[in-house]
């Protein structure tokens, strides 16, 4: 009996014949002629009720539910949960489902009302958009199953806790890398790079086909076999690729709900990736006040799970970052000569010129790509029409901002310093085509 109270539950058609049944009652005192069909229909609903307690409670079946969840999820994509339903009744019935969701997404409303057949399964599936990494934990999956008189509902808890890792975005990964390969980026705004030199390897001599570049041709070859023969290059590998990210306090700002830092560590998966498959090697290491969190590059099949656990377990630790200790660092560790993407951000002149002589330090030993950040809620309250003297004046603020940060780009191309400048949300995009674009080129 305790088992059904605390499992027993009124549907709002109750509320409504209470109501109905109330106010009917109160008229009846100035219309005494209605209270005998009143009384009728107050008994009428009594049965009805008990009724709809018997189906619920008491007759053969039950409500089987499932919630089906990816082993983990991507941070800042939305992960697909699936929650599978069965309905073993005697009746057709009315379903809400209520999912406990880990708190982190702050969904209060979240349900699934739907009809379901005697005997049949469905499969529903919703969406979910992290936005931090760590461990979420899902509780109890509950069930609300009323009869087709709706009056009483009977609530069905599955203990169905479980826990999902937030990882970074290995779907972008995923994404990017079959366009990288089939030729598809130029969809997403990645120009074609033009080959301006030979940073090459001799491969082997072949036939000439059309298309093959006549500065190619072997003469002498072609004297031997009487027909064009080309030499064919193929494009130095090996080359060390390292993503430094700046996790330092000014990574911490949000936008879309992404830190800068989650930003930066769902491009550096992708660039990793997307390197060793260009047959380079693949490496990263962060630091603030120190350097942490180093993986050295090398092309190894288990290098992608390293980088992935070793950015899961990055956090921000809000100090100001030490470019001098960065600069110690590469200069003690990195021998070869090698591709940095430094992940950071600047929001003033006086901000880069504090760190500017360690990054043309830097830049004279390997290639160095400064990559920071718009602020793309500056601009757009820019572009908003002023109508007081006051919004005047900060439009005028927020546009001194937004100029400051394309003078920091002239000030670092001005001693040689690669730049990318890039709206958060198109990192990944932006710097994969920045990689292509030096790889292309030679310039590394």
């Amino acid at each position: 009996m305790k088992k059904l109270f605390r499992n027993i539950y009124l549907e709002k058609r109750f509320f409504i014949a209470v109501a109905v049944l109330v106010t009917g009652f109160i008229l009846s005192y100035i219309f005494p002629d209605i209270f005998g069909v009143l009384k009728l229909f107050f008994y009428i609903f009594l049965i009805t009720i008990l009724v709809d307690t018997i189906l619920v409670f008491g007759s053969k079946g039950t409500i089987e539910a499932d919630r089906i969840l990816p082993d983990k999820f991507s941070n800042g994509d939305q992960n697909p949960i699936d929650i599978k339903l069965t309905n073993t009744y005697l009746f057709d019935a009315r379903l809400r489902v209520l999912d406990e969701i880990p708190h982190q997404f702050q969904k209060r409303d979240f349900e699934i009302i739907t009809p379901l057949k005697k005997g049949e399964e469905k499969l529903f599936k919703y969406e979910l958009r992290p936005v931090e990494r760590g461990v979420y934990a899902f509780g109890n999956l509950n069930v609300f199953a009323t009869s087709p008189l709706r009056l009483v509902a009977k609530r069905y808890t599955f203990n169905n806790e479980q826990e999902v890792p937030v990882y970074p975005s290995f779907l972008q990964l995923q994404k990017y890398e079959l366009m990288a390969f089939s030729n598809r980026l130029m969809e997403y705004g990645l120009k074609k790079i033009r080959r301006i030199g030979h940073t090459m390897e001799f491969e082997q001599i072949k036939e000439y086909v059309q298309g093959d570049d006549i500065r190619n041709i072997n003469w002498k070859a072609t004297a031997k076999k009487n027909q064009l023969m080309v030499n064919q290059f193929q494009d130095e590998k090996s080359q060390p690729i390292y993503s430094v990210i700046d996790k330092g306090r000014v990574m911490k700002m949000p936008f879309d709900g992404l830190s800068l830092l989650d930003y930066a560590i769902n491009a550096t998966l992708v660039i990793s990736g997307i390197a060793i498959k260009k047959q380079d090697k693949a490496g990263m290491f962060a630091f603030s006040n120190k350097i942490e969190n180093r993986v050295v590059a090398e092309r190894r099949s288990s290098q992608m799970n390293l980088i992935l656990e070793t950015l899961y377990n990055m956090r921000t630790n809000f100090v100001e970052s030490d470019y001098s200790r960065l600069y110690i660092d590469v200069k003690r560790n990195l021998n070869h000569r090698s591709l940095l993407l430094l992940y950071t951000n600047f929001e003033t002149l006086d901000a880069l010129h504090r760190q500017l002589p360690y990054l043309q330090a830097i830049s004279k030993q390997h290639l160095l790509v400064v990559i920071f950040f718009e602020n793309t809620e500056l601009n757009e309250y820019a572009g908003q029409e002023a109508e007081t003297a006051q919004g005047i004046f900060e439009q005028t603020i927020a546009e001194k901002f937004i100029y400051e940060k394309k003078l920091i780009v002239n000030e670092l191309r001005k001693y040689g310093i690669q730049t990318i400048l890039t709206k958060p949300e198109n990192l990944t995009i932006n710097t994969i085509n920045k990689y292509l674009e030096i790889k292309a080129r030679g310039l590394l």
